[in-house]
């Protein structure tokens, strides 16, 4: 895209961001889905022609099965302009790409084969193997990488600071201590389980005609198990799992569950963005500087946590796609209606979006510096929070009322701090050694087990 195009763009995907989602034309944008139909189309004729159907026989004396394949390995923009313009013709996309093979057919000389294009085939047959097709691809090879080198970063950081003493905040207030270690290590584990469940999600295709039952296959050629044929080829040919039992369109049951689960996903790092929002706004973090960016148009300090908060935004944007998708796919009037086509189309943006947070994510990350100094004062300015550790102690050892006795100590409006602690300690009735254990414990130490 010229620049000057990108600058009349409707949507920020194909504007601001298109250096962040260019990649992603090559599975969504209506060249793509072009491409996918016609790569299901010759894939089909060729499986026909391995039944082999009697009337096919005669192909493979033409030796034009790479040939065919080239259609869509070579695809290109004149190709896919010449399908648009046989569809302001027909109205009908699809069989636009009928006709425009029927075209390549002649080219290569096959024009005997040419019926069995599309043969017995509803144009949902095409979009419901196809969308799956390049949904699964964009999968593999765009979100999968990057949420993976997130989650690299993420452990990464995990390890680099398990040692990091914290203070944590519950309700916003000053609680128990943390390694700051573990408070990533928590993001990791969520997203490791998530993407798991991700990954065991089937990518389901419809393909049995027009209202799912082989109709017209069957007419024709009723001593072909057909369900066998199209269960391999789906399988095979298109590695993905066809669905036994549909209407004339996908039930997309999957396609909820995937979308769902990216959306929970995406709710996981919108949790993470907050939180590193709010390590950054109580000096927690730093943030490693580039001298020639501006954080603020009036006020020249300013040094921002603008991936964060663009990640939070954009995760929000797919969130709410994701939702409708879930919602909308599952459900069809009888046999079939047309709103799945008109949103499935879509699919692409709310991954846009994810993808646009993820590159935010991994640069926000990667600016990450500890403030180790600010962490350790408010630890140092914060000794009341080891009065879980104190009373947990005086009951292991039978010491009356303990919860009672450290609230009045400690829950006040004033600091209480190491000192006042200590004399405490020292007038309680206990063993000697007790005190001195209770005395050994910090801010700094009392972060319990290492996870």
């Amino acid at each position: 895209m010229e620049e000057f195009s990108a600058l009349f763009t409707v949507s920020p995907i194909d504007g601001r961001y298109r250096d962040k989602t260019s990649d992603l034309a090559k599975y969504f944008s209506e060249f793509a889905l072009i491409r996918y139909r016609i790569l299901v189309e010759i894939e089909y004729f060729i499986a026909l022609t391995e039944i082999p159907l009697e009337e096919l026989k005669d192909f493979d004396n033409k030796g034009k099965t790479n040939a065919l394949r080239d259609i869509y390995f070579d695809f290109d923009e004149n190709d896919a302009k010449r399908v648009k313009e046989i569809e302001k013709t027909l109205n009908h996309d699809v069989k636009a790409v009928e006709y425009f093979l029927r075209e390549k057919f002649d080219t290569l000389e096959l024009s005997e084969f040419k019926e069995f294009i599309h043969f017995g085939l509803t144009s949902q047959d095409i979009n419901n193997t196809a969308i799956p097709y390049a949904l699964r691809d964009a999968m593999n090879n765009i979100y999968h990488p990057r949420i993976e080198e997130l989650k690299e970063k993420l452990r990464q950081k995990a390890k680099d600071w398990k040692d990091i003493a914290m203070l944590a905040r519950t309700h916003g207030q000053p609680a128990s201590p943390t390694r700051l270690g573990k408070e990533i290590k928590v993001f990791v584990e969520r997203l490791n389980e998530q993407l798991a469940q991700l990954e065991k999600i089937p990518s389901k295709a419809k393909f049995g005609g027009a209202t799912g039952n082989f109709n017209a296959h069957h007419s024709a050629y009723p001593n072909i198990n057909w369900v066998h044929f199209a269960n391999e080829f789906v399988k095979n040919k298109l590695k993905l799992e066809r669905a036994q039992t549909t209407t004339q369109i996908a039930h997309y049951d999957n396609f909820g569950a995937i979308f769902d689960n990216l959306k929970r996903i995406n709710t996981i790092l919108i949790d993470l963005s907050r939180d590193v929002w709010s390590y950054i706004s109580m000096n927690y973090f730093a943030q490693k500087i580039n001298t020639d960016e501006v954080g603020s148009s009036a006020m020249p300090h300013k040094v921002n946590p603008i991936d964060f908060e663009n990640a939070e935004g954009n995760l929000g944007m797919a969130n709410a796609m994701y939702a409708h998708l879930a919602e909308k796919l599952p459900v069809s009037r009888l046999q079939r209606d047309l709103t799945d086509s008109t949103v499935i189309r879509n699919i692409g943006v709310p991954l846009a979006h994810t993808v646009i947070a993820l590159q935010s994510l991994n640069k926000g990350i990667s600016k990450l510096v500890v403030h180790k100094e600010k962490i350790d004062t408010d630890l140092e300015n914060n000794w009341m929070v080891i009065s879980e550790a104190i009373q947990t102690i005086l009951r292991r050892e039978g010491f009356a009322e303990p919860y009672e006795v450290i609230k009045k100590l400690t829950r006040k409006n004033t600091a209480i701090h190491k000192k006042e602690i200590h004399e405490f300690i020292d007038t309680l009735d206990i063993r000697e050694e007790v005190k001195e254990e209770i005395k050994n414990i910090t801010p700094f130490n009392y972060t319990g087990v290492t996870l």
